[in-house]
């Protein structure tokens, strides 16, 4: 998966938009970090330049089991180990596995949204 195809399974989601938050970020890879949003809550990012891995939302128990499972799935960089997971690609997760956990973590964002915000959706 290269991240043209990564950006348009993203943005596939109902109700999704995309930005790049931080422009102005002295960090490099920060400035080059593009996060997908359903309403107003993040739930994944991508750096678009390095495109090494994603940074997901996950249920804590799922996460423990997916980090001892597979190599390419770590604590969420900069981000709430317990409800946050980086997925790197090109290692020993499947595309096919890491498209799950990205729509498992669009759904776990939109039952956190308040009832008209999914309504809106």
């Amino acid at each position: 998966m290269n991240i043209e195809e990564f950006r348009e399974y993203c943005l596939s989601f109902k109700g999704v938009h995309e930005k790049m938050p931080f422009p102005n970020v002295p960090d490099k890879y920060s400035r080059d970090i593009l996060c997908f949003y359903v309403a107003d809550k993040w739930f994944c990012f991508v750096n678009i330049e390095i495109f090494d891995f994603c940074c997901i939302k996950c249920n804590p128990d799922e996460s423990r089991e997916l980090q001892t499972e597979y190599a390419g799935i770590r604590p969420g960089w900069h981000m709430n180990k317990k409800y946050w997971i980086s997925v790197y690609f090109n290692q020993d997760v499947p595309d096919e596995k890491i498209k799950e956990l990205v729509s498992n973590s669009y759904d776990i964002v939109v039952k956190s949204l308040t009832k008209k915000e999914r309504e809106i959706l």
